[in-house]
């Protein structure tokens, strides 16, 4: 990110970056039940994801997103589902909490978790020769995905037109969409984010949405 983008400077505390992270999360399980369904998605939402994912090293919290809450507005709003303030499509739900499962598995997994890093080194080579959201990089984070985290036993069937999903990169595109809410599964958990806590601070969680709203 260049030093000219614009920053919105977040309330520094730990219950709104967990928020933001997990709206990282939930836009991505929103936008991979968008693809499956249409075979379209929002374009900043998707630029946001992928950029993200690229960007294992950001230079700040808020360059992870892009430096404003509203690149991640597609999960904030499904994640009010969550906290209780909205109605929610159960398979959005479904595909997020299934995310925070599986990264809590590759958390686990050291071997997968170096494999996974030095594909992404690769990637973003990539990436710097074709654009960040070139076919070919979506491809390869893709098949990042298809060669780590789809070998678990727990599994995202994503549901969707059969007919829309076998058609040319929606595999791929779904499955970089995938790892891009691993990322920011990842992301939630370095900033205190646990499971538990989706209950039990629930209220702080309402809260820190309406700052970022």
């Amino acid at each position: 990110m260049s030093a000219s983008t614009p920053i919105h400077r977040i309330p520094d505390d730990p219950t709104t970056r967990q928020a933001l992270a997990l709206g990282g999360v939930f836009q991505a399980a929103s936008l991979v039940d968008e693809l499956a369904r249409t075979g379209q998605v929002d374009p900043r939402a998707w630029d946001t994801l992928i950029r993200a994912t690229l960007d294992t090293n950001p230079e700040s919290f808020e360059a992870i997103y892009g430096g404003h809450p509203n690149n991640l507005r597609r999960g904030l709003e499904a994640l009010e589902g969550v906290v209780g303030r909205k109605t929610v499509n159960p398979v959005v739900l479904r595909y997020g909490f299934t995310l925070l499962l599986l990264m809590n598995k590759l958390r686990q997994n050291d071997t997968m978790m170096d494999a996974l890093g030095e594909k992404l080194t690769r990637i973003q080579g990539q990436a710097e020769h074709f654009g960040d959201t070139h076919e070919n990089v979506i491809a390869s984070l893709g098949e990042a995905y298809q060669e780590t985290l789809s070998t678990f036993k727990t599994r995202i069937v994503v549901q969707g037109d059969p007919s829309l999903l076998q058609t040319r990169m929606m595999p791929e595109r779904v499955r970089a969409c995938l790892l891009a809410g691993i990322r920011f599964a990842l992301l939630w958990h370095q900033q205190g984010g646990r499971r538990w806590k989706l209950i039990v601070q629930r209220g702080a969680l309402k809260k820190s949405l309406d700052r970022l709203a």
